[in-house]
């Protein structure tokens, strides 16, 4: 057999770190429930920064894959979270995404009244319950940890701290003083009709830069870095001198002040974290965006996200906060297309798993990190018994 007869050698999944994740783990429900158990129960999720809750009582909550979680403010300097459920009937405690409960938290079924430190200290008609001890029905805590200001919980231990898992990476993190960091608006929602690893996957891809977001690509050039660590991607570009011929991203250029805590290197650069499995942090010199990859259903996800800042009232940088909005809303809306159109193409039955370039570090670890977690995700095609 000549060489133009041979059939083409496909790589296998199983054995081979060049391919990527299997098409049908981003639509099967039951791969999705073993996600659930495997990945978010032990991951640890971002809620809110110290700043969003500065008042004794003010607290934010979160939801996750039926789990509703409250972080609040207990005292001057201590923050605690807790399942936002009451332990006599199971009622949510606390609505909305933030508010202040007024020094405590009572239940607004049957009035379940608990301290900020979780304790249960008043129960109505406590004398109809028998043998009744109330230091055993106090607020279930979360595990929780506090890194560079972010308040970040998990629902059960696994994985190393915040502060590990950036690994090299928190050095750079520190330049940014986000202790000090401020909320710039509210908590946005925006749901998209994908799998949550298609957003992940799309927000460490280098290669679709100069394809599908031109402003990036005429705001960095063809320079755009990537690097991968166990636990932490990084994505970065610097801005060029050359003005853009958009007029928001030519103004930006323009009027992007100095930061006088940052160093030279950081006054013109834009990097992207990505922290397994679901959590990003935008990090430009005028503002810090937060992004979250909240998985729904196998193919649904809400991406929750804001902005925070360094309190600063020159004119330059409000003008330019406001274009860095513009600027990457474009980008947000060309994102949203991409991810539709890779969840379309997952249906297809013509695709199994693509080849990763050699130079697409964060998707091969992010592929690898899958199959140590999953190991159905090494398989091309759905087994038939790896869901008993």
């Amino acid at each position: 057999m000549n060489a133009a007869a041979r059939p083409a050698q496909v790589a296998d999944p199983r054995t081979d770190d060049s391919v990527g994740l299997p098409a049908w783990i981003y639509s099967d429900a039951d791969f999705f429930d073993l996600e659930k158990r495997t990945i978010f129960r032990t991951s640890w999720q971002l809620v809110c920064h110290l700043s969003d809750i500065p008042k004794l009582g003010d607290y934010h909550c979160f939801d996750l894959l039926g789990e509703s979680v409250v972080v609040v403010r207990s005292s001057a300097s201590g923050i605690r979270s807790f399942h936002n459920v009451c332990r006599h009937r199971a009622s949510r405690l606390l609505d909305g995404p933030k508010g202040n409960c007024g020094g405590r938290i009572t239940c607004p079924y049957h009035a379940w009244t608990y301290a900020m430190d979780g304790r249960l200290i008043g129960v109505p008609h406590r004398d109809t319950f028998r043998n009744f001890d109330t230091s055993r029905h106090g607020l279930v805590e979360l595990e929780q940890d506090i890194f560079m200001g972010f308040i970040f919980v998990r629902f059960e231990s696994g994985l190393p701290g915040v502060r590990e898992m950036f690994g090299p990476y928190v050095d750079e993190l520190a330049a940014y003083r986000m202790e000090d960091l401020v909320p710039q608006g509210r908590v946005t929602l925006r749901p998209r009709p994908v799998n949550w690893k298609n957003v992940a996957d799309n927000y460490s891809d280098a290669m679709h830069i100069n394809v599908a977001h031109p402003g990036l690509t005429r705001l960095f050039g063809q320079s755009y870095g990537i690097d991968a660590q166990d636990w932490a991607d990084k994505m970065w570009g610097v801005l060029r001198a050359e003005p853009s011929r958009n007029w928001s991203e030519r103004l930006y250029q323009r009027v992007l002040p100095a930061v006088d805590f940052l160093p030279p290197e950081r006054q013109r650069l834009w990097t992207y974290f990505k922290l397994w499995p679901n959590v990003a942090l935008d990090i430009y010199p005028d503002q810090i965006d937060f992004m979250q990859f909240v998985p729904v259903s196998p193919t649904e996800t809400m991406i929750r996200e804001i902005a925070y800042v360094h309190p600063d009232t020159r004119r330059e940088m409000r003008a330019a906060r406001y274009l860095n909005w513009r600027i990457n809303r474009r980008v947000n809306i060309e994102d949203k297309t991409l991810i539709e159109r890779v969840q379309a193409g997952m249906r297809s039955s013509s695709y199994t798993v693509g080849p990763l370039s050699e130079s697409e570090v964060c998707l091969r670890s992010f592929t690898r990190r899958m199959h140590q977690f999953l190991p159905q995700s090494r398989e091309r095609r759905k087994p038939n018994d790896s869901f008993q």
